[in-house]
């Protein structure tokens, strides 16, 4: 059940700055009850720094965070969980939608009733409330029926959250969110691998809420569906922009906006153009006029000679009207054009006809049985892959590419055949326990120049204050353009998409789905990106559920 808070948050002229660096300037919003903002801006520019910091998780540097009512609950789901290990999922849903700090709040306040504070009914009452206002009654029920609702089987409940795949992880996330009950929602890249069923699920909450929601999100299609306004971070000067009505009004307003503002610099270029080259041709003829003045005409001739030098001294004063127009132009600073990705896929030469082969291939991992499945990919083919989580996507392209040992049935990758991947976890950079992220890329890459791979990863905007971080800890977008970079570097002819989108900006979703518009080789893509699945060309759909591939 969605919340009925009436709760509003205010930002007021919020900066941060990471060491000397700023990140946020003098952002102020307000996500008033029934606001769905998305958030958007270039990978780095601080989306999540500033739910963080509306979360009350990061102090601001200047500038404040309040709601009205004080006491509202603003509840922020970032975009990758944590996994504490020996945390059950049933534990984790508690402390995921505030019940579990609210729960340890209304104890410390339930033993202090006895004291003789006279605050402290005050402090309890308000505790139970907050308590209460969460869901904290009735969780364990909403948890069941939620549960079944996405069907997830019972046992999962009581796993440990680090034994969970990505596919399940994702579930319990969105389980999280269906059973929150802030006052107001703070939801960072929520459509992260989840499938179109818990995209719908997922979609439907976020309508029916009536309490304000800030989105971080990359996904167009959920966007399009969910939001109500855009806020969207300028890279450039790290401030905001608001834009009223949904994400078609914001694509075209940005449009017009960006369109006026490049008239607006040709406008003024052109001004300014014209009267230097004015204030220059009128200072020519004036040092003319004077340098004439000088000469003594041959004859002596006095009226000729001041005919010369009130000519000269009139030129002069244009030049200074010319030279006063030009310093009262208004200036129109330049659009500023921000890092843009240029991806090419390097190719390798072709493979033979036959890429990869399972002939009743048959995969077991713990109680998951994925086929017998009887499946040929050709040179060149252009494969999408969908399902359900759990469905075993992920399991047929580690089958077909030799990742996974088969109980049963044959495999054949074909001879020339030269991967090119990006997994749902990025691992190609995970290097070594500490290794920069430099440094896991030359590994990665083959790349044994130093200078070449900074130049290369530059070109995916990750420059000194990234690539000497260790690999680990740089954040997912910052991964996945890691990741790719990889593709740059080597030639490949089989390319092995599995949700490439994750964590990746608009602009650098744009350029991959351009890269992929000319890659001409062989192709499997599994994503639950709606709009890509509509933009890339793919020659046939599989679907794979419950272990079993068909199409």
């Amino acid at each position: 059940m969605a919340s009925t808070s009436g709760a509003t948050l205010v930002a007021r002229e919020l900066s941060f700055s990471h060491g000397r660096t700023p990140v946020l300037e003098q952002i102020s919003l307000v996500v008033a009850p029934g606001h769905r903002l998305g958030v958007v801006g270039a990978n780095g520019v601080g989306k999540s720094t500033l739910l963080r910091i509306l979360a009350g998780q990061l102090r601001p540097d200047r500038g404040t965070v309040t709601t009205q009512p004080p006491h509202a609950a603003v509840g922020y789901l970032p975009q990758e969980p944590e996994r504490r290990a020996g945390e059950t999922v049933i534990d984790f849903l508690v402390r995921r939608t505030g019940v579990a700090a609210a729960s340890a709040e209304l104890d410390v306040a339930t033993a202090e009733l006895g004291s003789s504070d006279p605050e402290a009914h005050e402090r309890y009452d308000i505790a139970l409330q907050h308590w209460l206002d969460l869901g904290g009654a009735d969780l364990e029920q909403r948890s069941g029926e939620v549960w079944a609702e996405l069907g997830l089987p019972e046992r999962l409940l009581h796993q440990d959250m680090t034994t969970l795949s990505g596919g399940q992880a994702a579930r319990v996330s969105l389980a999280a969110t269906l059973l929150a009950r802030f006052d107001v929602f703070l939801l960072d890249e929520p459509t992260n691998d989840l499938d179109f069923d818990g995209l719908a699920r997922l979609e439907a909450f976020v309508t029916g809420l009536r309490a304000g929601a800030l989105i971080v999100s990359h996904d167009r299609a959920f966007l399009q569906r969910c939001i109500t306004g855009v806020i969207e971070l300028d890279e450039h000067h790290r401030t905001a922009s608001f834009y009223d009505g949904g994400w078609d009004a914001y694509e075209a307003e940005r449009a017009v906006a960006r369109e006026h503002a490049e008239e607006a610099y040709a406008g003024y270029s052109g001004t300014k153009a014209e009267l230097e080259d004015r204030v220059r041709r009128q200072r020519q003829w004036a040092d003319k006029g004077l340098a004439t003045a000088k000469k003594r005409p041959p004859d002596n001739d006095r009226v000729r000679r001041g005919a010369t030098i009130e000519r000269t001294e009139k030129q002069a004063s244009k030049v200074r009207i010319s030279e006063r127009a030009l310093t009262r132009l208004d200036v129109v600073e330049k659009p500023w054009e921000g890092w843009q990705l240029h991806l090419e896929i390097a190719r390798a030469p072709r493979s033979g006809d036959v890429v990869a082969r399972l002939v009743g291939a048959v995969v077991e991992r713990g109680g998951f049985t994925l086929g017998p499945v009887d499946l040929q990919i050709g040179w060149a083919e252009r494969v999408a892959i969908t399902g359900p989580n759990g469905a075993g996507k992920s399991t047929l392209l580690a089958a077909l590419l030799g990742r996974v040992p088969l109980a049963a049935g044959e495999r054949w990758l074909g001879p020339g055949v030269v991967v090119g991947e990006i997994d749902q976890a990025r691992a190609q950079l995970a290097g070594a326990p500490g290794a920069s992220l430099l440094d896991a890329f030359m590994a990665a890459s083959g790349i044994a120049v130093l200078s070449e791979a900074r130049s290369l990863l530059a070109k995916f905007g990750l420059t000194g204050g990234h690539v000497g971080r260790p690999s680990a800890s740089v954040s997912p977008g910052e991964r996945t353009r890691a990741v790719l970079a990889l593709l740059m570097a080597r030639g490949v002819n089989c390319l092995v998409l599995d949700e490439p989108t994750n964590h990746l900006d608009l602009p650098a979703i744009e350029q991959l789905e351009q890269a992929l518009g000319t890659y001409d080789g062989t192709l499997l893509l599994v994503t639950h990106d709606r709009r890509l699945l509509e933009t890339v060309h793919v020659d046939r759909r599989i679907t794979v559920d419950g272990g079993r591939v068909t199409g």
